[in-house]
């Protein structure tokens, strides 16, 4: 068991352990101990949030008293930073962020050299070096810090190359949503650019509106816009930019599993798929019926996406996500990223000659019921005998039409409880039963 780190890197509430100066003092040491090399840099981005300000510098202080050096992009969306760590051929990429949270939290995340998310080892040699006392190098050997002013142009020109030369977006009328996040600044350049007509929202951060009342994980606000603005479709970011949610020309809200569906069959139309899919444990049933009918394989990984990389990997596929939106093109990019997404969607789109929601006819899901319950202290579901006799009971009443999936949160102190079935009236009635078992086990 990692001491700090969770499914996603390091997140919590700003001002509360370990999301303290102190600490990200602390931990741009060790991450320094870690991945300093001879001639080599780590970068340093960041989302919109107000302490980002304040951890950016700590880090910075923290690795060059390792002597490492250190590069800035300021606010960058995650996936830029793993693309840009490979390109600087850096040894390593942070990026400081807490995603779809409020600006209340932040968090860190590392990039290996390679652009994907590091390993359980390097974490747990980070945790080592964290436990260690600080030592400053020789005043001859600390580190240097400088600031990469074109990292911006470079993300977009980058996520406009994996769009095929030859087509655009003209004729397209796309509402972008940024969610006052990393995305403000690069993702509606990157659609405009392509030659679509772009409306775009979110993207005023003032350091204490990120995800607050727009982006993928509130479509609302873009759900109005498409309408309003008769648009042709809607795309939602979340804070660091690594998701994405869509919202069709009628006002629906599309998840990842929606976009999963629509990539893999327009590759496989197109003759350019291989291999399978990768879904997490909380993909939509449906969506595995609909691949098996189609002749697509699927495999199920652990709730993050640094888990469906890894399974991605194992396999040899190319194609692979959630469906809060965490979308990975390993054929063009590293991690999810919801701009890259975005545009394997509309390339769909175009190619295809229809709009989302005619790419999606046919995909039927089972209705599927997600509540969160927050805990003081995190503890694992599955291990407690009366919620283990509860899943049971939820497991016998579907009579394998269904699923079942109670597991603690990698990122924030909650338990989710999701339940999956043929009807609604069924899941809901298991989920308030589940609900009220897990509120009944909370340790006391």
């Amino acid at each position: 068991m990692r001491k700090y780190f969770g499914t996603d890197g390091i997140r919590g509430r700003v001002g509360t352990s370990p999301i303290t100066p102190e600490f990200m003092l602390k931990l741009g040491w060790a991450a320094g101990q870690v991945f300093k090399e001879k001639d080599k840099k780590i970068l340093i981005g960041k989302d919109t949030r107000v302490s980002g300000y304040m951890f950016e510098s700590a880090l910075e202080a923290g690795i060059v008293a390792a002597g490492a050096d250190v590069r800035l992009v300021g606010p960058m969306p995650t996936p830029a930073i793993a693309y840009l760590t490979r390109t600087f051929r850096a040894s390593a990429g942070i990026v400081i962020s807490a995603s779809h949270n409020p600006y209340t939290d932040n968090g860190i995340k590392f990039f290996s050299a390679e652009g994907g998310k590091v390993s359980d080892d390097i974490e747990e040699r980070i945790e080592y070096y964290l436990d260690q006392p600080m030592e400053v190098v020789e005043s001859n050997l600390i580190g240097r810090a400088k600031r990469i002013d074109d990292a911006a142009g470079r993300y977009i020109e980058y996520c406009k190359g994996t769009f095929p030369i030859g087509l655009q977006l003209t004729g397209l009328k796309i509402v972008v949503d940024c969610a006052d996040g990393a995305t403000y600044h690069v993702a509606p350049r990157v659609f405009s650019e392509l030659g679509a007509d772009v409306v775009a929202i979110g993207i005023e951060p003032d350091g204490l509106n990120i995800n607050e009342t727009s982006g993928a994980t509130k479509p609302e606000l873009l759900q109005k816009t498409v309408l309003e603005e008769q648009a042709d479709i809607g795309v939602a970011l979340d804070g660091d930019g690594d998701r994405l949610i869509l919202v069709d020309r009628h006002g629906v809200v599309r998840d990842g599993d929606d976009v999963l569906y629509v990539i893999a069959h327009h590759l496989m139309k197109t003759g350019r798929f291989s291999g399978g899919v990768v879904g997490t444990l909380m993909s939509n049933f449906g969506l595995e019926l609909a691949f098996s009918e189609s002749g697509i394989g699927f495999s199920r990984a652990a709730v993050g996406d640094r888990y469906v990389n890894e399974r991605l990997v194992q396999h040899g596929w190319s194609l692979g996500g959630e469906p809060s939106g965490h979308i990975v093109c390993r054929s063009i990019t590293t991690t999810g990223d919801g701009i890259i997404a975005a545009l394997q969607v509309l390339l769909a789109m175009i190619e295809g000659g229809k709009a989302l929601d005619e790419l999606l006819t046919g995909f039927v899901k089972f209705p599927q019921k997600l509540r969160n319950i927050r805990v003081e202290e995190r503890f694992v579901p599955t291990e407690v005998p009366a919620l283990q006799k509860a899943i049971a009971i939820a497991n016998e009443r579907l009579n394998g039409l269904g699923r079942v999936l109670l597991r603690a949160s990698g990122t924030e102190p909650l338990i989710r409880v999701m339940v999956e079935g043929r009807d609604d009236e069924t899941v809901d009635e298991l989920i308030e039963y589940l609900s009220k078992e897990v509120q009944a086990a909370i340790p006391k």
